[in-house]
C-alpha cells in the first residue's frame, strides 16, 4: 500500500502531538471523528478505500497523547494538492490542533513538489475560514448550495506555496 507509512514515520512532532500519516488501522478512530463532525458522514469504507487503492490521495492524522483527535487528507491534481477534508474532534478543539495538522499537511504537500493548494469550506464555518486565512489561504469564489444538510455556499480557497 503506497500510500500508508508505518505508524512510526513522523512527519511533524511537537510536545505531545504528532502528525503522521494515516494507516488503515486508523481508520475506525477517524470514522468516530467524522461521524462526530459532518452531518454527511464519510464511510469507513470511503476512507479505506482512499487509502488502499486512490493512488492520489494522502490522509493524515493527528495525535494527542497517543491518541488520535484529528486527521485530514488531500489530493494530488496534476499540478496542484486539493484538500478534501480537515477535522477535529469536537471535544479537543481550540487547542491549535487544526493549525498543527494544517502545517504537517502542507509540509507534506511541499514533499511532492506542489506549489498550489486549493479546498472548499463552508461559509458559515469561520473558525476554519480563519485558520485556512493564517496560512495564506485566500478567498477566490463560491460555490452556491455546494454544501447539503444543510444546504449552504462553499468558499473556495487558495494558497500558492513559494
Amino acid at each position: 500500500m503506497e500510500n500508508s507509512l508505518k505508524s512510526s514515520e513522523k512527519l511533524v512532532q511537537t510536545s505531545n502531538r504528532q502528525v503522521r500519516r494515516m494507516t488503515l488501522e486508523d481508520v475506525d478512530a477517524v470514522h468516530e471523528i467524522e461521524v462526530r463532525c459532518f452531518s454527511t458522514p464519510w464511510s469507513k469504507e470511503s476512507f479505506v478505500q482512499e487509502l488502499s487503492t486512490n493512488k492520489l490521495a494522502r490522509y493524515m492524522v493527528l495525535e494527542l497523547d497517543g491518541k488520535i483527535v484529528a486527521y485530514g487528507g488531500f489530493w494530488i491534481v496534476v499540478d496542484e494538492a486539493h484538500i478534501t477534508n480537515i477535522a477535529v474532534d469536537p471535544s479537543m478543539r481550540r487547542l491549535g490542533l487544526g493549525k498543527t495538522l494544517v502545517q504537517g499537511m502542507i509540509d507534506e504537500i511541499r514533499k511532492t513538489d506542489l506549489y498550489n493548494v486549493t479546498l472548499e469550506v463552508r461559509a458559515s464555518n469561520t473558525p476554519a475560514y480563519k485558520l485556512y486565512a493564517g496560512f495564506g489561504f485566500v478567498e477566490v469564489g463560491r460555490r452556491p448550495g455546494y454544501y447539503q444538510s444543510p444546504k449552504e455556499d462553499a468558499v473556495i480557497m487558495w494558497l500558492k506555496l513559494v
